[in-house]
C-alpha cells in the first residue's frame, strides 16, 4: 500500500515538475532575443532531453564562424556619387564612438585578427578624427594584427598620418581609371580636385609615414578597356585588388536603390579579358561577382552583419544586441571562399619587406 502512494506521489511530482519546466522555458524564451534561436534546456534528474539526436548533432554542426576579417562600413555618407556603388547613402547613422569600441571589443574576443574600415567614406564622419581614433584604439588597446582604411582619398590630409599614420597598416585607396574623364562618367570626383593627382600625392604620404599602400579598382563598361599597367607598375602598391562591377539589389539595382548600376555591369567574359592584359602585373588580386558575395565580413552602421546571399543585403541583429557568435550565423559568410580567394594575406606591416 506504502509502494502504491509512493508511486502515485512521484508521479505527481512529476508531472509538477514538467508544468513547471514548460512555464519557465516559455518565459525565459520569451525574454530572450528572438534571433538567438537557443532553446532552454533545464537537465533535470533522470529526464532525458526531448531534441532528438539527429537534431542535436545537426546543430552541433552549425558551428559559427570565425571574425578572422571584418570590414566594418561605420558610415553610408559619401561625398562622391560613384555610379556603380553598392553601400549607399540609406541612412545617416554613426555609432557614437564609445559604443563602436566597445561592438570592436567584442568582435576582438571573437577571433578578429584584422578590422577594415570603410563607408561611404570613412574620413568624412569629424574630418577623419572618428576613424583616426578607431584606428589608434584598434591597433594600440586591442593590438590587432592589421588595421587598414578604404578611403576614396580626397578628405585624407598630411595632418592625419602625422597623428594617426603609425597606427594604420593598410591604406587603401579607390581608383577605377587614371583618365580623369573617365572618372568624371563614373562619379569618382569631386569639385575640381584631380583624383588621379591626389592618387599620387597618397602614395608618398604613404612612403613617408609607414603605411602599406593598397589600391581598389571597380571595373565596368566605362574602364573594362583601359590599359592599366604602366600607371599601376609605377605606384607600386602592396595589393591591386580589381572587382568585377556587382549588383546588389537595394543599393545599386532595384526600385528602392539609389544608384542604377545596371548601365555599369560587364560580362564575365569582358572581366577575364580585363584581368589577362594585366597578368603581368604581380600584386594583382582579381575578384570576380562569385568570389566577392559571400567571402566578406560586412559589418553595417549598426553592426549588424549583412548577408549578400540573396543578391541584396539582409542585416542581421546587432553584435551589440545579441553578441558576436549569435549575429554571425546569419551572416552568410562562406569561410572557404574567403580563404581561396586569398583573403588572409601578410596584412600587418611589421611582416611586410617593404621599400618605404
Amino acid at each position: 500500500m506504502q509502494l502504491v502512494l509512493l508511486a502515485r506521489l512521484l508521479s505527481v511530482g512529476r508531472a509538477v515538475l514538467a508544468a513547471l519546466r514548460g512555464r519557465l522555458g516559455a518565459l525565459c524564451w520569451s525574454l530572450a532575443p528572438l534571433s538567438l534561436s537557443l532553446p532552454l534546456s533545464l537537465s533535470l534528474p533522470g529526464w532525458r532531453d526531448s531534441a532528438p539526436r539527429q537534431q542535436r548533432e545537426q546543430e552541433g554542426d552549425d558551428a559559427a564562424p570565425t571574425p578572422t576579417s571584418v570590414n566594418y562600413h561605420f558610415t553610408r555618407q559619401c561625398n562622391y556619387k560613384c555610379g556603380f556603388c553598392f553601400h549607399t547613402a540609406k541612412t545617416s547613422f554613426v555609432l557614437p564612438l564609445e559604443e563602436a569600441k566597445r561592438g570592436l571589443a567584442m568582435l576582438k574576443e571573437g577571433g578578429m585578427e584584422k578590422i577594415n574600415f570603410s563607408g561611404g567614406e570613412p574620413f568624412l564622419q569629424d574630418r577623419g578624427e572618428f576613424v583616426g581614433k578607431l584606428v589608434q584604439f584598434c591597433k594600440q588597446e586591442l593590438e590587432l594584427p592589421s588595421v587598414s582604411i578604404v578611403s576614396n582619398g580626397s578628405l585624407i590630409r598630411k595632418q592625419w598620418f602625422e597623428k594617426y599614420g603609425e597606427y594604420l597598416d593598410i591604406l587603401a585607396i579607390s581608383c577605377d581609371s587614371f583618365d580623369e574623364d573617365v572618372n568624371v562618367l563614373i562619379g569618382r570626383r569631386q569639385g575640381k580636385k584631380n583624383h588621379v593627382e591626389n592618387l599620387h600625392k597618397l602614395r608618398q604620404w604613404c612612403r613617408e609615414y609607414a603605411v602599406a599602400f593598397k589600391i581598389n579598382s571597380v571595373i565596368n563598361r566605362f574602364n573594362v578597356e583601359e590599359d592599366m599597367n604602366e600607371q599601376i607598375k609605377a605606384l607600386n602598391p602592396v595589393r591591386w585588388k580589381v572587382f568585377q562591377c556587382l549588383l546588389i539589389e537595394g543599393e545599386n539595382s532595384g526600385e528602392d536603390a539609389l544608384r542604377e548600376a545596371e548601365k555599369f555591369v560587364i560580362s564575365d567574359e569582358e572581366f577575364d579579358r580585363f584581368l589577362d592584359r594585366h597578368k603581368d602585373v604581380s600584386c594583382l588580386v582579381p575578384e570576380s561577382n562569385q568570389k566577392m558575395r559571400d567571402s566578406y565580413l560586412i559589418l553595417d552602421e549598426y553592426m549588424r552583419f549583412l548577408n549578400c546571399r540573396n543578391g541584396r543585403k539582409e542585416p542581421s541583429k546587432s553584435i551589440l544586441d545579441v553578441g558576436v557568435e549569435a549575429a554571425i550565423k546569419f551572416s552568410g559568410f562562406d569561410e572557404k571562399m574567403f580563404l581561396k580567394r586569398g583573403g588572409k594575406y601578410v596584412w600587418s606591416k611589421a611582416d611586410m619587406k617593404l621599400d618605404w
